[in-house]
Order: C-alpha cells, then sequence, then structure tokens
C-alpha cells in the first residue's frame, strides 16, 4: 500500500480568524478527513494550498 500524500508541515497552529492551519493552508474539516478523502480530492486541495498560504500572509502583512 503506498503512503498517502500529506502537506502537513508539523506546524500545526490553526489562524482562528483564516480557519486554516498556519503551517500546511489546510482548514480543520480537510486535516480531519484527510486520509478518508479520495486521492483526487486530496490532490485539488494540494493544488489550493499554497494559494491559500500566499493569500494568508499577504492578509498578515497588510
Amino acid at each position: 500500500m503506498a503512503p498517502i500524500e500529506s502537506p502537513c508541515v508539523k506546524v500545526c497552529t490553526l489562524d482562528a480568524r483564516a480557519g486554516l492551519c498556519a503551517g500546511c493552508g489546510r482548514t480543520l474539516d480537510e486535516i480531519a478527513h484527510w486520509l478518508t478523502m479520495d486521492p483526487v480530492e486530496r490532490a485539488r486541495i494540494m493544488a489550493e494550498l499554497p494559494a491559500r498560504l500566499a493569500a494568508r500572509g499577504e492578509r498578515k502583512a497588510g
């Protein structure tokens, strides 16, 4: 069985205002259901994470 790819960087801190993990950019719901999601759904979320984290950084800096 192949390991499931994960964006987790072991910086598990929730940004309550954004509703995202400060480390990986996932929502709590996405984190909780990550192992049961199908590979297509995980890939879709993985593709969105860089933009989420960039937007979070822009809000924080601005």
